[in-house]
């Protein structure tokens, strides 16, 4: 029974993150447009195929056609699911608020653009990105199919390898010795505590 408990919870998870980005991607769509982008073609074609990733465990819930690769997990591992999804969410959520104006859907500066190294991002500097790749290892643990449970770290984890140089690159030059001292100072994807 607990077994078809956790797509559910994958579902509510779902719609939650999903409205995250939405408020915040309509609360800052008025923005001035950017005075720096930079998006390479491969990072673009990973970024539409993240889209795919959300779509296949809806696929998954509402038919049986891939049920031919279902792999299955104890009990306890949903519930660490539904634990690192609520982490996933909330991080999620954090990094788009402490964020705000300076956050934006693609790699580019904006107009009065600032560096952001309080809240979440004082010991991360890709607070967004961990919660992506904790949706996914939750994604595993709640949709228990090798195809539905593992699409979004599949596209995930080179779209990440491909963008994170990027958007520090970019960083760099914008923001010079501010920004190599903050990641000096910070972990990229888990926290670094320095007392």
């Amino acid at each position: 029974m607990l077994d078809n408990i956790f797509p559910i919870f994958f579902l509510i998870g779902l719609v939650v993150g999903s409205g995250i980005r939405a408020w915040y991607s309509r609360k800052y769509k008025q923005d001035k447009t950017a005075i720096f982008r930079e998006e390479g073609v491969a990072v673009g074609l990973l970024a539409s195929l993240w889209g795919l990733a959300m779509l296949i465990p809806l696929f998954y819930v509402f038919t049986h056609w891939l049920d031919f690769v279902n792999y299955d997990l104890p009990a306890w591992a949903g519930g660490v699911g539904v634990v690192t999804f609520a982490i996933a969410l909330w991080l999620l959520w954090r990094s788009h608020a402490d964020l705000g104006r300076s956050w934006s859907v693609t790699t580019e500066i904006k107009e009065r653009h600032a560096l952001v190294t309080n809240g979440v991002f004082r010991y991360v500097r890709h607070p967004m990105y961990a919660a992506h790749m904790l949706w996914g290892i939750a994604q595993a643990l709640l949709i228990q199919n090798w195809i539905a449970g593992l699409a979004s770290l599949v596209i995930f984890i080179p779209l990440y390898l491909l963008r994170v140089s990027c958007e520090e690159r970019m960083m760099l030059e914008q923001f010079g010795e501010e920004y190599r001292l903050y990641m000096n100072r910070t972990g990229r994807l888990v926290p670094r505590f320095k007392g």
